[in-house]
């Protein structure tokens, strides 16, 4: 849809409806101006056409019809309307093949987190890990890989656990702070691509692209691993290439 706008015998455009509605909201034009697109036999001013609110959302537009005679408008105001369109943010998708390399270097930056702990082991701890690893790998039972996996934990002292706890809660802060400030990981940041609105193209919240996004996937990667990084992935052939995260937070990721 194609929008005209006008005041003063001054006329702008056409706008799209997305314009128009950024310029309401910003008050770059009035309720007063007037406007017209197809499907108007006539100029109407803009309070008319959207009963008063800063949004205009037409109902039923269909047809076409000529562009009318400008008739002179009576109310006062600017000369003319200060109104700029404002240039399409880049929207071009990022290719899955991109996407599963930032995910890769996003990922191999956890693994020193797993690590950690050989660092607090003696060399006797360190074959007894071993040997329960080991064990667990030819279990015949979940009683008795549970069991294991207790006596794994217990063999790792304390001072293990506080280490990776705070390169974890390091790394998150750090996803975060990036996710804020630009739309990236780390690995989205190497491959050059970012997370932004699926409908504006604009930076979103935090909320959305740590918490929605990332945390929670997170913490249900690593309990039923691997089938939802499966599913999750099986919704990037989308048209809009969205993971299942994607659609949960309503986002895309483009190239930069």
């Amino acid at each position: 849809m194609q929008i005209y706008l006008a005041r003063n015998n001054q006329q702008a455009g056409p706008y799209t409806l997305e314009q128009l509605n950024q310029m309401l909201a910003s008050q770059q034009v009035l309720l007063t101006d007037l406007a017209w697109h197809q499907g108007m036999t006539e100029w109407k001013a803009l309070g008319e056409l959207t009963q008063g609110k800063l949004v205009y959302q037409p109902e039923g537009y269909i047809g076409s019809a000529p562009f009318p005679e400008q008739t002179p408008v009576q109310n006062s105001g600017f000369n003319k309307i200060q109104v700029e369109k404002k240039t399409a943010p880049n929207t071009e998708l990022a290719s899955i093949s991109t996407r599963i390399l930032a995910k890769i270097i996003d990922l191999l930056l956890w693994l020193p987190a797993a690590a950690i702990p050989s660092f607090f082991l003696k060399p006797e701890q360190i074959n007894q890990l071993s040997e329960i690893q080991q064990k667990m790998q030819s279990a015949d039972t979940s009683t008795q890989a549970v069991q294991l996996q207790q006596q794994l934990f217990t063999l790792i002292p304390a001072e293990a656990w506080q280490a990776m706890g705070i390169y974890i809660i390091i790394m998150l802060g750090i996803q975060a702070f990036m996710l804020a400030k630009s739309g990236q990981s780390i690995g989205k940041k190497l491959t050059k691509i970012k997370i932004v609105d699926v409908e504006s193209g604009e930076k979103v919240s935090l909320m959305r692209a740590f918490t929605l996004r990332s945390f929670i996937f997170i913490i249900l990667n690593l309990l039923f691993m691997p089938f939802i990084t499966i599913i999750d992935h099986v919704f990037a052939m989308s048209e809009k290439r969205q993971t299942l995260h994607d659609k949960l937070a309503k986002t895309k990721v483009v190239k930069q």
